[in-house]
């Protein structure tokens, strides 16, 4: 396993393959049981990855769940990654959803008991909402981390002038600064060519990509 450094100036080095935790569970109706799940860590943990990726959305909550277990007794030889934005919960109110820091807070300690730990490696924004400021996200971003609750910040499915605003007044008024930036590329989706990588190379931030063989039509 070959390992990087995730940003400009992080120090942190991950795996270049991470592992995605979306199918660990099965709340969707289909997915990996605890045990299987289990089994690919391990596997993955052996080949050298360190870098494993999940939500509070994925299998409504299982996923993090099966990952906290999964780490337990070796949570610091990994670098763990969970998102917020829709929440965990099947019918969740309006309070529960969207990018608010109201949501954000309530989202993170969600996330910090299902995973057993007491802080997240990175926390990604999982995708715009449409509404919130890139302001108000940053900041809460801030706040965490001065909490000591998130160590690093990234932005999930992010157009790239979002993505651009919310580093940059992270930059300017000496906030936590956003690491990371993880979008759909493959080689059926380039998309991210255009704007979206140039983007991230400018301004040191890490790319991270999902669905890399194009949800199986690459295999």
């Amino acid at each position: 396993m070959r390992y990087k450094l995730f940003g400009e100036g992080t120090g942190l080095r991950v795996s270049e393959i991470a592992l995605g935790a979306a199918m660990f569970g099965t709340a969707w109706g289909y997915g990996a049981e605890p045990d299987e799940a289990r089994a690919i860590c391990d596997a993955y943990a052996q080949a050298g990855g360190n870098f494993i990726d999940t939500a509070d959305s994925y299998q409504m909550g299982q996923s993090e769940s099966i990952v906290g277990d999964c780490l337990e007794g070796r949570r610091d030889a990994f670098v763990l990654a969970t998102k917020y934005t829709p929440g965990a919960e099947q019918a969740a109110h309006p309070l529960m959803t969207g990018n608010s820091r109201k949501n954000m807070v309530r989202s993170a300690e969600a996330s910090l008991k299902r995973l057993k730990t007491d802080r997240i490696d990175l926390y990604w924004v999982h995708w715009p909402d449409g509404v919130t400021r890139a302001e108000e996200i940053v900041r809460g971003l801030e706040d965490l981390t001065r909490a000591g609750k998130i160590l690093y910040a990234g932005l999930s499915n992010f157009p790239a002038w979002r993505a651009a605003r919310a580093a940059t007044i992270a930059e300017l008024r000496g906030w936590a600064p956003i690491v990371g930036l993880q979008i759909e590329y493959n080689l059926i989706e380039r998309a991210a060519e255009g704007e979206l990588l140039p983007m991230a190379q400018a301004m040191g931030i890490c790319v991270t990509a999902w669905s890399p063989l194009g949800g199986g039509v690459l295999t």
